[in-house]
C-alpha cells in the first residue's frame, strides 16, 4: 500500500511540472539600427570618457561625456559650455556641435535619437551604383534643432554605412548626397573620416579624433 502512494505521490509531482513548466526570458533580436551601432563599436562606448576631434578646418571640439562640458576651438574664439546649462550665447556653438557629432556618431545615433525608420533588403546606392540594404531614417516634426529631416542611409552586408542622401524636411529631393569613406578604428569605434559629394568632390573631413577612455 506504501509503494502505491508513493507511485501516485510521483505521478503528481510530474504533473504538476508538466502544468507549470519553467518560464524562460526570450532575448529579442537586435533591431537594424543596433546592428549598424554594435557594427560600428556601440559595446566600447561606455568606456568613453572624453572625445576630440575636428570637423572641417576650423571646428575643432571636446566633449567631456562625465561632466557634458563642451569646448568649441576656432581660429577666432573659444567658448567653454555645459549642455544641461545652454543659453542665448551658447546656444549657436551647441547647434554647430550638434551637427558635428552626427556627421562623427550618426551609427549611434540611431539608437540614441527618437525616430521612425524603415529598411530595403536591396537598393542600388546613389553614388558607387553598388547595391546596398537601404534604411531611411525620419526625425519628428517638432523638437531639436532640424525637425522633420530624412536620412536615407545605405550600408554594406557588414552594416557599415557607405552613403547616405540628406532630404530636408523629408522633402523628396537629396539636399544632399555623400560617401562615407577611410574608416579608422579609434579605441574599437569605427569612424569615417572623409565624405565626398556625388559629384566627386570633398564634402566633410573628420580629423585630429582622439578618443579617451575611463
Amino acid at each position: 500500500m506504501k509503494k502505491a502512494l508513493v507511485c501516485i505521490g510521483l505521478i503528481a509531482v510530474c504533473l504538476s511540472c508538466k502544468d507549470n513548466p519553467k518560464k524562460t526570458t526570450e532575448i529579442p533580436e537586435p533591431t537594424v539600427a543596433e546592428l549598424i551601432a554594435e557594427a560600428h563599436g556601440y559595446k566600447h562606448w561606455d568606456k568613453v570618457s572624453e572625445i576630440q576631434f575636428r570637423f572641417g578646418k576650423n571646428r575643432l571640439w571636446n566633449w567631456n561625456l562625465t561632466t557634458d562640458a563642451i569646448k568649441l576651438t576656432t581660429k577666432k574664439d573659444t567658448i567653454q559650455y555645459y549642455r544641461r546649462a545652454i543659453d542665448s550665447v551658447s546656444q549657436k556653438a551647441d547647434r554647430a556641435f550638434i551637427n558635428d557629432k552626427f556627421w562623427l556618431l550618426i551609427p549611434f545615433q540611431l539608437v540614441w535619437d527618437d525616430i521612425e525608420y524603415t529598411v530595403s533588403p536591396m537598393e542600388t546606392a546613389p553614388i558607387s551604383k553598388q547595391p546596398m540594404s537601404k534604411m531611411v531614417v525620419t526625425y519628428p516634426q517638432q523638437g531639436g534643432y532640424t525637425p522633420g529631416d530624412a536620412y536615407d542611409i545605405y550600408f554594406d552586408e557588414n552594416y557599415i554605412i557607405r552613403e547616405w542622401v540628406f532630404r530636408r524636411g523629408n522633402k523628396k529631393e537629396p539636399s544632399l548626397i555623400n560617401t562615407f569613406e577611410n574608416y579608422k578604428d579609434f579605441e574599437g569605434i569605427k569612424i569615417a573620416q572623409d565624405h565626398t559629394r556625388n559629384n566627386g568632390k570633398p564634402m566633410v573631413k573628420l580629423s585630429d579624433i582622439k578618443i579617451t577612455l575611463k
